[in-house]
């Protein structure tokens, strides 16, 4: 049961961050946005979840963490259900808002006991949760175009909140409480009383260099994910195929973080040989967005965008697995808050920059701010490099 809660949970987390964006054109039609308002209805998930992560850690720390799962599944399916009968504007900003809190929720407690579920080392369970994270962002717009086109927004939009119930209705059969040691529960109460957690963490550098790698890299991910189809459009690549190099990289994105853990895994032993995968792999982002911009043909191109997938996929889950491993259990919670809030804020900003200078020049060019990005991640990771043994 434990496991088929985390994958069921995974799964629809990876849903969340893709559903926005697979009905945002049916929802254009039915609200009668135009593209400028259903852009900035899609960025307040992100923006939302900046604050909303950190209350969420607080939660999972101070709160039995089977609530704070029951609770997020229930959020997102109420803000879908909302979003399934909204015919205002702020109805369907109000579904977003639910729909960052609840995914908020639900991605806090998975990652926090992500090793319970999946066992061994952090690199390893990391990289196989989020295989299943990506698998439910690669369905999820498949899920709904086959639903849209059959049936139309409503049920597509009810089917999708039936679904995300899943994780909440098996998570009411786990023993969240067997989790933990007792030393730490004890711990975990101590701390909802004093609340001193949060400073341990204000003044841990491996906590404030996870979470600006992963300023770095979530901006790398989003730009990819929105921008492929225009960039290969603008060197001349049909749209079917397009779309199907899209499709390309998610497929990579998932291999590459399945191969990480059930291949590459095993050979790190130690901190150090950690630090030294995601030195590279930030190094490869820097080949990968460099190959981009200095693409000349249709087939540089397409073969950047699958390389990319192969580099991000990994990038995120072994951060991330480095924070986890590292934070004592009882702030687990507020870490993995800290992280994606600061993380949050290149999610949010770095692709607005990047809109905007294409808007001046072509995706192309503006793809130099990812450059520096990368360039971004790989000297945070050289930095995290001496405090990994």
């Amino acid at each position: 049961m434990l496991q088929a809660t985390w994958i069921a949970g995974l799964l629809m987390c990876g849903m969340g961050v893709a559903v926005l964006g697979s009905i945002k054109m049916a929802l254009a039609r039915r609200l009668d946005l135009n593209e400028a308002r259903v852009g900035g209805l899609v960025s307040v998930f992100g923006f939302a979840m900046i604050p909303v992560m950190l209350i969420m850690g607080f939660l999972t720390d101070m709160l039995n963490k089977q609530f704070v799962v029951v609770a997020g599944s229930l959020l997102m399916v109420a803000s879908l259900v909302i979003l399934s009968r909204a015919r205002k504007y702020w109805a369907a900003l109000l579904a977003v808002v639910l729909l960052s809190a609840g995914w908020s929720g639900l991605v806090n407690v998975l990652n926090v006991l992500m090793g319970a579920a999946f066992g061994g080392e952090p690199t390893y369970h990391m990289n196989l949760g989020n295989f299943f994270f990506g698998l439910g962002a690669f369905l999820t717009p498949l899920l709904v175009a086959a639903i849209l086109n059959r049936a139309g927004f409503v049920p597509a939009t009810l089917v999708l909140a039936a679904v995300t119930l899943l994780p909440g209705l098996l998570a009411l059969g786990v023993d969240f409480a067997a989790l933990v040691e007792p030393t730490t529960t004890q711990a975990v109460t101590t701390q909802a009383a004093e609340a001193p957690g949060i400073g341990i963490l204000l003044t841990d550098p491996i906590m404030w260099l996870t979470a600006l790698a992963l300023l770095f890299y979530a901006p790398m991910e989003a730009t990819m994910g929105a921008w492929t189809t225009t960039y290969l459009g603008d060197k001349g690549v049909s749209e079917t195929r397009a779309s199907a190099m899209l499709s390309g990289f998610w497929l990579a994105f998932m291999v590459s973080r399945l191969f990480t853990a059930l291949v590459v895994s095993p050979h790190l032993q130690t901190g150090s040989a950690t630090s030294i995968l995601i030195i590279v792999l930030a190094l490869l982002c820097v080949v990968a967005w460099t190959g981009t911009v200095a693409s000349r043909n249709r087939g540089m191109a397409c073969a950047m965008v699958i390389f990319a997938g192969l580099i991000f996929g990994p990038t995120f889950p072994t951060i991330i697995g480095v924070l986890v491993g590292h934070v004592d259990p009882a702030v687990g919670g507020r870490a993995v808050g800290l992280f994606f809030m600061i993380g949050g804020v290149g999610w949010s900003i770095i692709p607005i920059m990047i809109g905007a200078y294409a808007r001046r020049a072509s995706v192309q060019k503006a793809f130099l701010i990812a450059v520096a990005a990368a360039v971004g991640l790989t000297l945070t990771a050289i930095a995290l490099r001496p405090f990994m043994t």
